[in-house]
Parts: C-alpha cells; sequence; structure tokens
C-alpha cells in the first residue's frame, strides 16, 4: 500500500490538473513520486559537490513523457529546499544556447527571469535576492558591532562587508563591471533610489541592446550578449554563494529544439558552446554551479545532427562499453532515463486514486485487485514495451478516476473491457510511433 499522508487541496488539485493535462506539476511531486531512486541519488550527489564549490553537468536522456522533465522538477525541489538558487528555462526556436539574432541572450534572460529561490519558487526572484543580501550584510554588521542603526560606524562596517563581497566578484572574468553594478545597487537601495535599482536589475537582465546605453545610464562600456552570457551565470553562481545561498543550479530542457535546426553551422555553433559549459564545469573553471540538460535519445545519439554529431562532444559522452539496459552508470554525465516497471506504476496509480478520492471527497472506489488489472491491461498492449509511457498511463489512469467518480454506477471492469478503450489507446501508441518518425526524420 501507498504511504498515507494526506495532501492539502490546492496541492492535489494542481498535480491532478497538470497530469492530466500531460504536463509537470510544478508543486506537490513529493507525494507522488516513485522509483528514479538511483538517478536522484546520483543527481543529489552532485549538489553536495556543488555546495563545496565544485561544478557538475549532467544530461538527463528520455522519451517524450518517459518522466524526463518530472525528474528536473522533482531535483528543482530538492534543491530550492536546501538553499539553492534554481534557474529553469526550456529551448525553442527563439531560445538557444547560440544564436545569430539573439537567441542565446533569450535563453539567458529566460533563465534570469525565472530565477527561483525557496521563498519564491515561481520565478522573479532576483530583486528579492539582492535586497535580501543587502539586509543579511547590515544585520550581520549590527550583530557583529552591537551599533545601532544609523550610527555612521556601522554603516562604515556594512559598507566593508558589501566591498569584500564586491571585490571577490571582480576578479572574475567580466566581473569588475558585475562589481560595479552591485555597488550601485547598494547605494540606491541606502537611497531607497528604486529608479535606479530597476536600472541595474533590467542590466543583470541583459536586457540592454546598446553598450552606449549601458554607459550613460550605468557608467559601464559593456553589455550581455549572445556570446558571453554564459560568464555572467558563472558570476551569478559565485555571487549567490558570497550572498548566502549553497550555490546555483541551471536547468535546461527540450534540447531537441537544436536537434530540429536546420542549418548545420548553426548547430555546431550551439553544440560548441554546450561543449564550453560541459569543459568548464568538469575542469573546474566554474564554481557553486550545476548544469542539467533534457533531452530525447534522438537529440543526443543522431550522430547526423544531435549531440553526438559533434564529435568533442561524442568523445566525451558516448555511453562506455560496460554499461546496458538495467546496469546503467550513473556516474556518467548522461543519465539514460530506464521505463518505470508495472510494480512502481502500480504505487504511482495507488498514489492518485488516494490523492483523486481525498480531493472530490469520496471514499477510494478502486480496489488494489483493479488497480492492478489497470495496470495489466495498459502493459499488455501491443509494442507496450517499446512505446507505452508513463504520461500515457497517468492519463489514462486519471480520466478513468474522473469518470468512476462522475458515474458511480458504472463499474470499473466494464470501462476496462470497452473495445473503445482498447481501440483509443492501440490507436495512441500507433500515432506516438508515426509522430516519433515524422519528428525525427525532418
Amino acid at each position: 500500500m501507498a504511504e498515507n499522508r494526506k495532501v492539502p487541496k490546492r496541492i492535489a488539485q494542481a498535480v491532478i490538473n497538470s497530469l492530466k493535462g500531460g504536463v509537470v506539476p510544478r508543486i506537490g511531486l513529493p507525494y507522488i513520486t516513485v522509483g528514479r531512486r538511483a538517478e536522484i541519488e546520483a543527481l543529489l550527489h552532485d549538489v553536495d559537490i556543488i555546495a563545496e564549490g565544485g561544478a557538475s553537468f549532467r544530461f538527463i536522456v528520455g522519451r517524450y513523457g518517459s518522466g524526463k522533465s518530472f525528474l528536473i522538477q522533482t531535483i528543482r525541489n530538492y534543491v530550492m529546499d536546501r538553499g539553492f538558487i534554481v534557474a529553469d528555462a526550456d529551448l525553442s526556436p527563439e531560445r538557444r544556447l547560440h544564436g545569430t539574432r539573439g537567441q542565446g541572450l533569450a535563453t539567458y534572460r529566460e533563465l534570469i527571469g525565472n530565477l527561483s529561490t525557496k521563498t519564491k519558487p515561481e520565478g522573479g526572484a532576483l530583486t528579492l535576492i539582492l535586497d535580501r543580501w543587502i539586509s543579511a550584510v547590515q544585520n550581520e554588521a549590527i550583530q557583529e558591532s552591537g551599533l545601532l542603526p544609523g550610527d555612521a560606524a556601522l554603516a562604515e562596517l556594512t559598507d566593508k562587508k558589501i566591498y569584500a563581497v564586491t571585490a571577490s566578484v571582480s576578479e572574475l572574468v567580466h566581473g569588475f563591471e558585475f562589481a560595479r553594478l552591485l555597488s550601485a545597487y547598494y547605494r540606491a537601495y541606502l537611497a531607497g533610489d528604486d529608479a535606479v535599482k530597476a536600472k541595474v536589475v533590467r542590466w543583470f537582465r541583459g536586457e540592454y541592446t546598446l553598450k552606449r546605453e549601458a554607459k550613460e545610464e550605468q557608467g559601464v562600456n559593456i553589455i550581455i550578449t549572445d556570446d558571453d552570457w554564459y560568464d555572467y551565470l558563472k558570476l551569478f553562481a559565485v555571487f549567490f554563494r558570497l550572498a548566502g545561498y549553497r550555490g546555483m543550479m541551471i536547468m535546461i530542457d527540450e534540447l531537441v529544439n537544436i536537434y530540429k535546426i536546420p542549418n548545420a553551422i548553426t548547430r555546431q555553433y550551439n553544440y560548441e558552446k554546450m561543449l564550453t559549459m560541459y569543459n568548464d564545469t568538469l575542469q573546474g573553471k566554474a564554481k557553486y554551479l550545476g548544469i542539467i540538460m533534457g533531452a530525447t535519445p534522438q537529440a543526443v545519439e543522431d550522430k547526423r545532427r544531435g549531440v553526438y554529431s559533434y564529435e568533442a562532444l561524442r568523445s566525451r559522452l558516448a555511453e562506455g562499453k560496460f554499461s546496458r539496459p538495467g546496469t546503467r552508470d550513473m556516474l556518467a554525465p548522461v543519465i539514460r532515463l530506464e521505463p518505470l516497471t508495472a510494480e512502481e506504476m502500480l504505487i504511482l496509480c495507488e498514489k492518485l486514486s488516494e490523492m483523486h478520492a481525498a480531493l472530490y471527497g469520496y471514499p477510494r472506489a478502486l480496489t488494489t485487485e483493479e488497480l492492478a488489472l489497470f495496470i495489466r491491461i495498459e502493459y499488455e498492449r501491443v509494442g507496450a514495451d517499446l512505446n507505452i509511457t508513463p504520461r500515457e498511463v497517468i492519463r489514462d489512469f486519471i480520466e478513468l478516476l474522473d469518470l468512476l467518480y462522475q458515474h458511480p454506477a458504472v463499474r470499473v471492469a466494464e470501462l476496462l473491457a470497452s473495445d473503445e478503450f482498447s481501440y483509443a489507446k492501440s490507436e495512441a501508441v500507433a500515432d506516438d510511433a508515426d509522430a516519433n518518425y515524422a519528428e525525427f526524420t525532418l
């Protein structure tokens, strides 16, 4: 039996609605997490290394609906709870790692716009982080000195602590200008000048497009560009550590959008940027920084257009001779998701059944035998061993729960044995296979 844990209704509603819509919920994941123990432990080992000043880079590879995004969100919630800053973004035709029309900068802006902390998990936390940093330094100065607010000596001590942080940052690549802007934000904070604070935040978000404008408004002669945006993420990681957080975790999903780029040279530039990020983390050029990227197997392994088409990456990431399904190396840079077992799916469906019943206020209608029947039928479909994914099973199951709730007279066996269910499921598997073929033979 699944562990009986009372789920708040607002969380249960978000989880049920998200899963029925085929997307990963942002909240409530601990209530429904099953399996993936080896993968989670491997990623959490990385988290410990990052907190000690190291860096990590991982690819999470799985088919659409296999639980890739779910695993990324699970780690996202975990690291936020433990004092990390998290930034996440999905790549798209407008957001890439590199581009000639601002696509790389667009990814940076998305990441900075989605900065999240435990107290602000929905994103947009940059201003909050800066303000809390200054407030924390002021409080630390008061505790150390015993001086009262308004005392000139206290202000001087606070200044020294602020400038100690900015001096540490200024030693890094592009750090001098970054530190100047941190100081400008601090001065504006003290003066209560919200206009200047907003301008500094605008620069940090990469929203200046002209150096002249940045020079006039900020006194710095550089702006964040497509070529150097990743350098500023490394700066932020160090600053966040100095500001009292444990580190920074960057999560970039939908690498398939690089795979889909029609121009081979453009794809190669994107893979070159990826290689730079990978090498930095492994060679110690980045600190307090973790990077997780989500991709489909084709987007990674296709030697014509995928990540493996870039030989420098393929030679670093290709699976070794001894790794195989069931015995994967979880310490390797690429984590390939194994399908959830029928037993794990049974446990997940049991959790969802209890959550659904509590949400709508009815006694749980499905017995363990009926749950097992549902799972058996799902996994006995033709081609299920290759095509079925957790997303498909979960969506079917929530639809089943909704129907049973709305039509109490209907029996479970009737719905599961219906020709419509069998036909729809078989058709869905076929359509999924066709879609994958069309998707990756462009």
